[in-house]
């Protein structure tokens, strides 16, 4: 299997996830916040498919599904365009709501299939292209997509975890 097709299927158990956890919600579940500093199913899974998307865009040299295609605008969030929850306080993620399970899940299919046909035109040697120098050493692309995999796979495990709460209410 190559690292490409790894990559792939990895971000496809992302998808896997969310829609798992996500369909079928109301509005109330999906905006729900076992206490008021926690975050809702509605945040999580808004904030991974935004840095996905944030992420992802970045190192193809594209521009965001969130603005090309609308979705900024569908969402209408208090926010600024640019934001994708990273820092977010309390209030930031509370003004997080989504209305249907629809909207999200359309926005991060979008967002899934944007990545793979990204993913997919990678050759192996893609993956050493350094991407990040701020750090040291600095980040290949390889390491940025793992993080987003990693980071991703994180907040759809706690919107999983956050739902399965919510039904033992």
């Amino acid at each position: 299997m190559k690292a490409t097709e790894v990559l792939a299927d990895g971000f496809g158990r992302i998808r896997e996830v969310v829609h798992e956890t996500v369909g079928g919600l109301s509005s109330e579940e999906l905006n729900a916040r076992l206490d008021p500093e926690a975050n809702s199913i509605a945040w999580l899974v808004w904030h991974l498919t935004r840095i996905q998307d944030d992420h992802v865009a970045g190192v193809a040299g594209q521009e965001q599904v969130w603005r090309s295609a609308g979705w900024a605008d569908r969402f209408a969030l208090p926010l600024p365009a640019a934001d994708h929850g990273y820092g977010h306080t309390a209030q930031q993620a509370g003004s997080v709501r989504v209305d249907a399970p629809e909207l999200l899940l359309g926005y991060h299919d979008a967002v899934h299939e944007a990545s793979l046909r990204y993913i997919r035109g990678l050759a192996a040697g893609d993956l050493e292209r350094i991407v990040d120098e701020r750090w040291d050493p600095p980040v290949t692309l390889g390491v940025r997509l793992v993080s987003v995999l990693a980071d991703d796979l994180q907040h759809a495990g706690q919107a999983a975890y956050v739902r399965g709460l919510l039904e033992r209410r």
